[in-house]
C-alpha cells in the first residue's frame, strides 16, 4: 500500500509539473505574444504558430521611423483581410539597435519568419551563418512573382549565389538640401556635377552666413565608401579577405575633411548627433543644416517634419557617376528556422506586386521593383515621391554597379571606422593615425 501510494504521489507531480510549464510561454518575450488576445479563442496554437483550426501566425520585424511604422501597420492590417487564416506579429524597433536584437534572437534560434534586411554588412554576415532561408524555390514555383524586374536589382538579394533577399524597392545616396538656406547665404545651389571643393566652400558660407551648420556631420559607413568609389576604389577586396584599397592617404583626407569641418563649426560633433532622436529629429528637418546625405527613401519623412522644400543632388565628386550606385532600399528577408516559409513568401510577393501597399506607403520603402507597379503609382506620385522617382530614373544611367563582396565580418569592420572617425573627431587620434589604426584593426578582423 505505501509502494502504490508512492507511485500515485509521483504520477501527480509529472501531471502538476506538466500543467504548469504548459502555461508558459514558447517565444519569450521577443515573441510579441498576446496573452490578452488568446484568452478568448477556441483554438490552441502549436509550436509551429498554427492553430488546430489552420490559424497561421507570422513574426514580421523592421526598423525605421514612427510613419514607417504606422504604414507597415496599415498594409498588415489589409493582408491579413485579404489572408484571415494568416496573423502578423510586428517586431519593430528604429535603426539603432535593431540588429543587436536581430543577433539576439539569431543565437537563439529565434528569427522573426519576415526580416527587413539592410544590403551589405548585415544580409551577408546573418546568410553567412545560415540564418536566412534560400528563396530561390519561391521564386521558381510562382510564389513570389518578379515578372520584369531585372537581373541588377535581383543580383543586390544574393549572397554568393544564393537569393537570400527580395528587395522592397530601389534607393540611392542623395546630398539632401534645404535651397532656401542656401539662397539665404548667398551661396551657390549645388548641380549634379559639383567637386568636393564647390561643397566644402558652400557649407562654409551657409555656417559664416547664417550661423546654421553647412552640413550634418557626415556618417563614416555609407560616406567613406562612395568616397572610396568616386576615386576608383572599393572598400573591400574581391574574395573580403582584406580592404580593397592599398593607399591610406584616402582615408586620411577623408577623416582631415570631416575634422575640418567640425572645428570649423560646418558640422556638428557626435555629442550633438548622439542627441538626435531619429528621422524626424534630424538637423536639416529642424532648420539648423542646409546638408544632409541620405538615402532617397527618407526624402518623405524629412520633408513632412520640415514642412518646407527640400532638394536633392547626386553626392559631390570629380566622378560621382563612377562613385553613385542603385541599391535595394532593403531586402525582405525570410529566417531560415521558419515553420512558416510559404506563407511568409506569399506576404512578400503580396508586398511586391500590390499596388494598394506602395499607395500607402509611397516612397519609404524605395522605389518599387515591379514596372507595373511603377506604372501604375506614376499617374497619383506625391511631389515629394515624383521627386525621388525622377531622381532614380535620372541615376539609372548616371551611375556604376553597386558593390556584392561585403564579407560576413564587414558590420564589425564598418563599426571600427565608426570608431575611429569619433576618434579622430575628438582628437584623440590625428587622421593619419586613424587611417593606419583603421587599417590593422580591419585586417585583423578580416583575417580570424
Amino acid at each position: 500500500m505505501k509502494r502504490l501510494l508512492l507511485l500515485l504521489a509521483a504520477a501527480l507531480m509529472v501531471i502538476f509539473m506538466a500543467a504548469c510549464a504548459g502555461g508558459g510561454t514558447s517565444g519569450g518575450e521577443d515573441a510579441g505574444e498576446d496573452n490578452d488576445a488568446d484568452a478568448g479563442s477556441d483554438s490552441e496554437e502549436t509550436d509551429s504558430g498554427e492553430s488546430e483550426d489552420g490559424e497561421i501566425t507570422l513574426r514580421m520585424s523592421w526598423w525605421g521611423s514612427q510613419g514607417r511604422h504606422d504604414m507597415t501597420n496599415e498594409i498588415i492590417e489589409l493582408y491579413e483581410e485579404q489572408n484571415p487564416n494568416v496573423s502578423i506579429e510586428p517586431d519593430f524597433t528604429g535603426f539603432d539597435g535593431y540588429f543587436e536584437k536581430l543577433s539576439t534572437q539569431a543565437a537563439g534560434g529565434n528569427m522573426p519568419d519576415i526580416i527587413q534586411q539592410n544590403h551589405g554588412e548585415f544580409v551577408n554576415q546573418y546568410a553567412g551563418q545560415g540564418q536566412l532561408a534560400d528563396l530561390t524555390e519561391f521564386v521558381d514555383d510562382g510564389t513570389i512573382e518578379l515578372e520584369g524586374v531585372s537581373d541588377t536589382i535581383m543580383e543586390s538579394g544574393e549572397v554568393e549565389g544564393t537569393l537570400v533577399g527580395i528587395p522592397t524597392g530601389v534607393n540611392a545616396l542623395a546630398g539632401l538640401y534645404d535651397p532656401e538656406m542656401i539662397d539665404e547665404a548667398g551661396a551657390e545651389q549645388p548641380t549634379a556635377d559639383w567637386t568636393w571643393e564647390e561643397f566644402s566652400e558652400t557649407a562654409q558660407t551657409i555656417t559664416d552666413e547664417t550661423g546654421n551648420y553647412g552640413v550634418r556631420l557626415m556618417e563614416p559607413g555609407n560616406m567613406f565608401e562612395y568616397y572610396l568609389r568616386e576615386k576608383g576604389q572599393r572598400l573591400f577586396n574581391d574574395d573580403g579577405s582584406g580592404l580593397g584599397y592599398d593607399d591610406d592617404q584616402l582615408l586620411t583626407d577623408y577623416f582631415t575633411m570631416n575634422k575640418d569641418f567640425v572645428d570649423a563649426g560646418v558640422s556638428p560633433g557626435y555629442d550633438t548627433i548622439g542627441e538626435i532622436q531619429g528621422l524626424e529629429d534630424e538637423l536639416l528637418a529642424r532648420g539648423e543644416a542646409a546638408f544632409d546625405f541620405r538615402w532617397t527613401n527618407q526624402l518623405g519623412t524629412m520633408v513632412d517634419s520640415a514642412g518646407r522644400n527640400i532638394e536633392m543632388t547626386p553626392l559631390p565628386g570629380e566622378n560621382n557617376t563612377d562613385g553613385m550606385y542603385l541599391k535595394p532600399a532593403m531586402l525582405w528577408s525570410i529566417g531560415e528556422n521558419s515553420e512558416h516559409k510559404e506563407e511568409a513568401a506569399k506576404f512578400i510577393n503580396f508586398y511586391t506586386n500590390e499596388v494598394e501597399v506602395y499607395q500607402i506607403q509611397g516612397a519609404d520603402r524605395g522605389v518599387p521593383i515591379s514596372p507595373e507597379v511603377q506604372e501604375a503609382m506614376e499617374p497619383e506620385l506625391s511631389e515629394t515621391d515624383q521627386q525621388v522617382y525622377e531622381y532614380i530614373d535620372e541615376l539609372t544611367d548616371n551611375s556604376s554597379p553597386i558593390d556584392n563582396n561585403f564579407p560576413p565580418e564587414a558590420a564589425e569592420v564598418l563599426n571600427s571606422l565608426a570608431d575611429t572617425d569619433e576618434l579622430v573627431i575628438y582628437g584623440e587620434l590625428s587622421p593619419e593615425e586613424g587611417a593606419e589604426q583603421f587599417r590593422m584593426e580591419a585586417e585583423s578582423i578580416l583575417g580570424q
